[in-house]
């Protein structure tokens, strides 16, 4: 199976290649090399998994990701199978509970992203609470992941009046920069709230100290979409983005981030 995804793998960094995008990843140490271990992502771009895997390929992993359930219904769904990665299914999540769950026992590397949606603020928003269930029900560790520069190639942004969202830039040379924190666990009996606010708070701290690197920052007075509001950017602040980002309504609200919400 790992052949497919070790083709896959290829594809991606011939990719990163003709667009000359450097990968910098601090902090991948904390992804065990063997055992089960839970990623949970901050979402800021549709290849996020790309950079990810680039990064945890030098701990010789190949992270299982959980991804909506529509790309199943194209062509890529042979692949996706062989590379064990997980159909979400927001309307009806147990099947991928399930089969995240399964893989963990098994030992396996699986990457969640909690937010479960790009983020249109570029902030950490409303938090899904399965990270937390599944690591308490398998004992995995939950290693915090941030990435910023990946939401300048695709990403979401303010629709035109058409109502189409800005297409991919293929602007040569971008940086995408990917951290990995210290491992969180939860106890048997831990309140899944409790460690979901938390989880909140580590990734917020981690991709804040992405965006504030000077490479990462607007020049002055240009115009940034792709950078937060509260950071000097042009992003829609938390309130505006309220409108545009799909969040269910059993997730946990941010009590992170920016201190005033608009």
């Amino acid at each position: 199976m790992d052949l497919t995804y070790r083709f896959a793998n290829a594809l991606g960094r011939t990719a990163m290649r003709a667009l000359d995008v450097e990968v910098e990843a601090a902090g991948v140490h904390h992804v065990p090399r063997e055992g089960r271990a839970l990623l949970a992502s901050t979402h800021i771009s549709y290849p996020d998994f790309m950079f990810i895997q680039h990064a945890a390929r030098s701990q010789g992993r190949f992270v299982r990701f959980m991804c909506r359930h529509d790309v199943w219904r194209g062509p890529l769904a042979w692949s996706m199978d062989r590379m064990q990665h997980i159909p979400v299914d927001r309307a009806v999540p147990a099947a991928a509970y399930l089969q995240a769950r399964r893989l963990l026992h098994a030992d396996e590397a699986v990457c969640a992203f909690p937010e479960a949606g790009i983020s249109y603020s570029f902030t950490v928003r409303s938090l899904m609470r399965g990270v937390a269930s599944l690591a308490r029900d398998t004992g995995a560790p939950v290693v915090p992941v941030a990435l910023w520069g990946a939401q300048r190639l695709w990403s979401v942004g303010v629709p035109d009046e058409s109502g189409k969202e800005p297409p991919p830039d293929w602007t040569r040379g971008r940086r995408v920069d990917v951290a990995f924190g210290e491992p969180m666990r939860i106890a048997r009996d831990g309140d899944l709230t409790d460690f979901t606010v938390e989880l909140g708070h580590r990734l917020t701290h981690l991709l804040e100290e992405l965006q504030r690197l000077p490479h990462h920052r607007p020049g002055e007075g240009e115009y940034a979409p792709w950078y937060p509001a509260h950071l000097g950017g042009h992003a829609p602040t938390r309130t505006e983005a309220a409108d545009l980002d799909n969040v269910p309504r059993s997730a946990v609200r941010p009590v992170w981030g920016p201190d005033h919400l608009d």
